[in-house]
């Protein structure tokens, strides 16, 4: 398959594919390469992690598509290939010649993906859209926040992996597709939509609150008069039962020594046996869990008190043999460095020619038949020779791209 993308949305859907067992052929800017090649390194003159944990186990060839023998080396490719996937700025592939419709009449059987910051009809559609900007654009960022601030933004890259994830779903069902049809097919996949997919229960909830004026799961209720939009909720679980997040022993000193946890109907009595506070399985005002909904913040303050002699650790451990849901606030260091993740293959070693070992994400689906193997990503150009020399180019031939610039 040929990677024509670059940044994190378009790699992020490739790079599994390779994990997955396809050779995925990463087109590079001569010299240049993917712009994440250089961007926060921590080794001077090496590939940024940034580049590193986007691109493994793909081939590299460096390819000026703007120059004549560029574009037919490119058409040369498509013509062989399975999928093609870019994510350039609305309008740049097709103004360098490379339509859809020119793609489909040189490889009928090619599927072609295209990563977008929004859907084709949109007003906005000629927006450069990063990260960021497709979290604001798609809802998530209305709705993230406390509850009287600002929005935020997460940090979890709902608009860029997010969307790599959603179009590789609709690469695998184009190729289902094309196994009962023989046809290849367009996959047009918009940030936007993305992060929507990821934001329904929040459009759940604005049609809910149109229709009754409140949202009876949000902090806001009873105290606070809800306006027309689905309001930022903190850190509420927005399921329909009560969750928080809340502080333990050392949150002081270790600002992730938190907990969050979740309160269902069922249990309830556990939830007052463990706080020492069992007249509240009796009490009117927190027996059921309508009652407890304008008393939430009395709960969530005993549980808290209660959490002031035990760290998050301690405190799952005891919540969980009661079957509390409940979790801990796991940093990045300790999942960079859990022994469990490591055994799983969910964190992995990799090694780098050019920068040595480290540690990246592993491939996220477990299956029972096979076990990607998670290899190195390439150095800019590393492939140019092996992928030309069997496009049929012989080495005076190859010289002489090198020469022009070509590659």
């Amino acid at each position: 398959m040929i990677d024509f993308t670059g940044v994190q949305a378009g790699p992020s859907c490739t790079q599994m594919l390779a994990w997955f067992g396809a050779d995925v052929v990463k087109i590079e800017l001569p010299g240049k390469g993917d712009v994440t090649r250089g961007q926060l390194r921590d080794i001077p003159d090496q590939d940024g992690l940034y580049f590193t944990m986007l691109n493994s186990n793909k081939r590299s060839l460096e390819l000026n598509t703007k120059t004549v023998e560029g574009k037919k080396i490119l058409e040369q490719m498509i013509v062989g290939a399975d999928i093609f996937v870019e994510n350039f700025a609305p309008g740049a592939l097709e103004r360098m010649g490379f339509t859809w419709e020119h793609l489909h009449e040189l490889n009928p059987r090619l599927i072609y993906g295209t990563v977008k910051g929004f859907p084709e009809n949109s007003p906005y559609n000629d927006l450069k859209v990063y990260e960021d900007i497709a979290q604001c654009a798609g809802g998530a960022a209305s709705t993230t926040g406390l509850v009287d601030g600002t929005p935020l933004i997460s940090a979890a890259a709902l608009g860029d992996s997010n969307t790599g994830m959603h179009l590789l779903i609709g690469l695998l069902a184009a190729l289902l597709h094309r196994e009962k049809t023989g046809k290849g097919q367009r996959v047009y996949m918009s940030m936007q939509d993305a992060v929507m997919n990821l934001v329904r229960v929040k459009i759940r909830d604005q049609q809910r609150l149109e229709r009754t004026g409140e949202l009876t799961e949000y902090p806001q209720y009873p105290h606070t008069p809800f306006s027309d939009t689905v309001p930022r909720g903190g850190n509420a679980s927005g399921s329909g039962v009560p969750g928080w997040m809340l502080k333990c022993k050392n949150w002081q000193t270790d600002p992730n020594d938190y907990m969050y946890i979740i309160l269902q109907p069922w249990g309830w009595e556990h939830v007052c046996a463990v706080i020492g506070k069992p007249e509240w399985v009796t009490d009117p005002a927190f027996a059921t869990q309508d009652a407890r909904k304008s008393h939430i913040f009395d709960v969530f303050d005993a549980i808290e008190a209660w959490l002031a002699d035990k760290d998050k650790h301690e405190a799952v451990e005891i919540l969980r043999k009661l079957e509390i849901p409940c979790g801990p606030i796991l940093t990045t260091k300790e999942l960079l460095h859990d022994p469990s993740l490591r055994e799983n293959g969910s964190i992995v070693e990799v090694e780098h020619k050019g920068r040595g070992s480290y540690l990246t994400v592993g491939c996220p689906p477990k299956f029972s038949a096979f076990t990607p193997k998670i290899t190195g990503s390439p150095l800019l150009g590393e492939h140019n020779h092996e992928i030309l020399v069997g496009l049929g180019y012989d080495d005076a031939q190859i010289a002489d791209f090198k020469e022009k610039g070509v590659i």
